[in-house]
Order: structure tokens, then sequence, then C-alpha cells
């Protein structure tokens, strides 16, 4: 029993070191191609030898696994990271002992090949529909910062390292099994060939795929400036006010080389940078007008900034249940009220003012969003309130205009926790985006791997959609990123800075754009028909 006990626990450490340290060590992704065969050989071994309660053991290696690298959440919200790891874990948990379930009604590889599918459609779901999603570990993140390994996101997106992941490990976990049982002696020598060669290809195949890609796309050039103010996201408006910070942030932008005529140039600032924005009133907003006295000394320049806006409404309903309720307003009937709806948006603003504004749509659970309102709603009322964000995202995608000589382009403005989304960002392509922006505030976790992480994971994006990418965080880090995912020019973390540089407008679309996340689409097919073929199998 001891000697069980130490070989399950070497296990469990062994996989938590493998798939972790892709999301902690840079360079490294590769390490997640062979991270799950220490958990698949424990649960190999847990079914020879019968164990009881072998499910504490996986859901162990799922905790490690959260824990190590995204233990960060903490430096936000305690009780949110210890609720995002266990939950999370739980979740995967649940469809490994699926996986446990499902082998004892099927034989052969169906039941390996529904693990992989089942996972993917987890993952799935956390990327397209789910209210309460956290794909921070969806396995195709483990390449974030192993670019050159995974070029061909460009034609499968973030689920096709996941898909990588699970048919790497699978092949090699094949092999281990036939030596070990002794299956491979009596194969033949083209079978032996074959298993060999097909574990080989699933391994190295897709780096020489990364390798053999070329992207060349020459588009219109556009100067870009991005202002790292570095305000302390929990002191922000204590020790500065916001006309302090709006001549502040002007201020760090007059140092950067303006061009002497009117050349385009596209500004960037961070999130949130703003508070209170009344969407009915953006002309006359404080920020506004000291941003626009601003752009008239500097012609062709445009600015794309974060706020914390609000639309407001006299009416009978609420326009949405998030939205606050202040009260009946003087001189309107006793039955109507005046509602305030928040939103965490993006407004880009010329010299003549406000142009457009795009309100965030991927909300982050607890902090900005509450899930699934007619059930948290009346239990946070219950609780005594103030337990979830009300904040409201708009239900499509739009991208907003800059003006340029050649005519009218389109920015894709992604707001901060939207970047962590693969086919929601190909979304503002679809919608016209020639360029891509990042406005986030990656502050609230501290100098931890948190906002490395979440950096590196708008270098995913750029490759998927191949666009440029000017991101701005409001304390690093700041950078410009080509199509291939390469960084050209970033910020240090946590110190004030100005940087500047040129990207290129594109219009060309990718397969992942054009079509979606197809390996996912695949995934759910073979879940469903394995799964129904397990449920109306009789157990063996």
């Amino acid at each position: 029993m001891k000697h069980r006990f130490r070989i399950f626990a070497g296990l469990t450490l062994a996989f938590t070191v493998l798939m972790s340290v892709p999301w902690l060590v840079p360079h490294c992704g590769w390490t997640a191609l062979v991270g799950l065969l220490p958990l698949l050989i424990m649960e190999r071994l847990a079914a020879e030898y019968k164990v009881k309660h072998f499910w504490w053991w996986h859901y162990a290696c799922f905790v490690l696994w959260n824990a190590v690298t995204t233990w960060w959440v903490a430096g936000a919200t305690v009780g949110g990271a210890i609720f995002a790891i266990l939950a999370n874990a739980l979740q995967m948990s649940v469809l490994f002992g699926s996986f446990r379930w499902v082998k004892k009604r099927i034989t052969g590889v169906l039941p390996y090949i529904y693990l992989a599918a089942a996972w993917m459609v987890w993952e799935k779901f956390y990327l397209s529909v789910a209210d309460i999603s956290w794909p921070w570990l969806v396995m195709g993140n483990a390449f974030a910062d192993t670019l050159s390994m995974v070029q061909w996101y460009s034609v499968t997106g973030q689920m096709g390292g996941s898909l990588w992941v699970w048919t790497t490990n699978l092949s090699i976990f094949g092999l281990m099994i036939a030596l070990s049982d002794g299956r491979m002696a009596r194969w033949n020598a083209k079978a032996r060939f074959t298993a060999f060669a097909g574990a080989i290809l699933a391994l190295f195949g897709p780096m020489v795929w990364s390798h053999c890609i070329r992207f060349e796309e020459e588009g219109t050039p556009l100067e870009v400036v991005i202002g790292q103010p570095n305000l302390d996201p929990y002191q922000k408006f204590e020790s500065l006010t916001q006309d302090q910070q709006d001549r502040r942030f002007i201020a760090q932008l007059e140092k950067a080389q303006w061009p002497a005529d009117s050349t385009p140039v596209l500004v960037l600032g961070p999130e949130t940078f703003t508070s209170p924005l009344y969407t009915d009133e953006m002309a006359s907003n404080a920020t506004v007008r000291h941003f626009q006295e601003f752009l008239r000394h500097h012609p062709g320049a445009s600015l794309l900034f974060g706020a914390s806006a609000y639309d407001r409404e006299i009416s009978v309903k609420a326009p949405h249940p998030c939205s606050y309720d202040l009260g009946t307003p003087n001189g309107f009937k006793r039955n109507a009220h005046l509602w305030y709806t928040a939103h965490n948006s993006a407004v880009i603003m010329d010299a003549q003012g406000p142009r457009d504004i795009y309100h965030k749509s991927k909300l982050v659970v607890g902090v900005e969003l509450t899930p699934y309102p007619w059930f948290f709603l009346p239990l946070e009322k219950l609780l005594g309130g103030g337990l979830m964000g009300k904040l409201v995202g708009q239900k499509e995608i739009t991208c907003l205009p800059i003006s340029l000589p050649q005519g009218v382009k389109r920015i894709g403005a992604v707001v901060c926790y939207e970047s962590v989304y693969g086919e929601y960002c190909a979304g503002y392509v679809r919608k016209g985006a020639n360029l891509l922006t990042v406005i986030t505030n990656d502050a609230w976790w501290g100098d931890t791997p948190g906002y490395r992480q979440h950096f590196n994971f708008s270098r995913l994006r750029a490759i998927e959609t191949r666009r440029w990418i000017a991101r701005c965080g409001n304390t690093g880090i700041s950078a410009i990123i080509d199509p291939k995912g390469n960084v050209l020019d970033r910020t240090p973390w946590w110190e004030e800075a100005v940087l500047q540089g040129q990207v290129q407008l594109l219009q060309g679309q990718t397969f992942f754009v054009r079509y979606g996340d197809i390996v996912g689409r695949v995934s759910v097919l073979l879940f469903l028909l394995l799964g129904a073929a397990a449920l109306f199998r009789p157990r063996k």
C-alpha cells in the first residue's frame, strides 16, 4: 500500500510539473506534449489494481495544476482564487471520471478518443457560450510562449493545440501500453512501423508544418503611440483625481515624437481610464474635452481609450436585469424609473469628438458579470448584495472606425479578458477589423505570472487572425505584435512609458477566421457519438 502511494504521489507530482511549466517558463510548451502521460499511467495502474476512491487522486492532479498555474488570482481576490481553482479542477475531474465510466462499457482505444473529445468539448463550451467561463488552462494555450511550434493556429485556432496535446500524449501512451503488455512483440514489422511512425508524426508533424508556413501581406501603414500611465488601480481615485490623471496622461503622450504634418496616428490609452462616462453626454465629459484639446494640436491623430460607461434610460421596466434603479425622476409619472446600465467600454475619438463606442462583451465572472441573473440576482439580494459585478456587454461584436486618407478602416477594440477567447477575437476580423488593439489593466494581480500569461495570449490571437496587435496596459505589458506573434517592441512592467511604432492595416482572412473552430465542432460530434455508444451499451 505504501509503495503504491509513493508511485501515485510521484506520478501526481510529475503531471503537475509537466503541465504547469508551459504557463510559467518561456519556450517550454513542448512539455505539455508528454504532460498527460503520468495521469494516464496512474489511471491504468488504478484500473489494473482495482484501486478504490481513485477519484481523489485525479482530482488532486487537477487541483495542483490549477493552483500552480493560476494561484496569482489571489492577488485580486483570495476567495475567488480558491473557488476558481477548486471548481475548475472539479470540472476536469468529472470529465476524467466520465472517461473511466466509458471504459467500463467500450473497449480498445475508443474510451481514450472519448476522453480527448469530451475535454475539447468542455474547452469549446468555455470559449463560446458559457456564462461562467475560465478558459485560462485551455491546453492550446500551453504554446502561448512557444510560437514557433504553432504558426498553424491560423488554420485551427487554439483548439488545434489542444488536439495536438491529446493526440501526442495518447499516441505515446498507446506505444507504452503495447510494449508493457507484450502485444507489440506479436505485431508484424509493418504494424510496428505504422505505430511508431504514427507517434512520431503526431509529435513532430505540427512542428514541421509550423516551420513550413509562410505569411506575407502588405497593408496600409499606421503610426501608433501607446501610453502606459502606470496608475495603481487600487489607489487610482484616492491618489489622483480624474482631472489630474487626464493631465498627467496627456503630458506623457506629448513626449512622443509627433509628426510635423497631419500623418495619421492612432493613440492608445488603457482599459477603464476614465469614469464615469455617460453615453448620452460623451461630448461634454471632462476627459473627452481634455483629449479633444490634445488632438487639436496633433492633426490626423485619433485616440482609443477605455472608460467605465453608463447608459441612462427612463422607463417603467429595467432595460437589463443588472441595470441600476435610481428611482422616479422629478416630473415623471410615478411608475417611471431612471435606470443606469454600466459597461466596460472602448471609445474612439478625434479632434471633432467621440466617433463610436464598444462595450466589452466577455466579462469576468463575479468581478464584472452576474452570470445567469435569474438565479444569482435573487441569491445575492438574499445574502445582502455587493457580491457580483453588474456590468452589461453588447450582444454583437462591432468594430471602431478610424479615418485615413485611404478611407475609413476598422479597429477591433479587444478589452482585457476578451483576448483569451480566440474565436471571439476572430469575430472582429470577420466584422472587418484591419487591426486589433488590446486595452487592459493587469495590475490587479501584482508582479506575478498572471500578466505575462495574459500578454502571451494576445500573441496567439495575432497568429490566429494574422493581424497586427497594438496592446496598451495600464501598468504593462504594452507592446506592438506582428501577425506572426513576434513582439517588435514592448514596455517594462510597472513603469510609466510611451511606446511608439508602426503597424500595418491588413485585409486578408485566415482559414480560422473564415471557417471558425472546426476542431471544436468535430469534437462535439465525436463526443456525442461515443457518449451515446457507451450509454446504450451494457457494462463489460
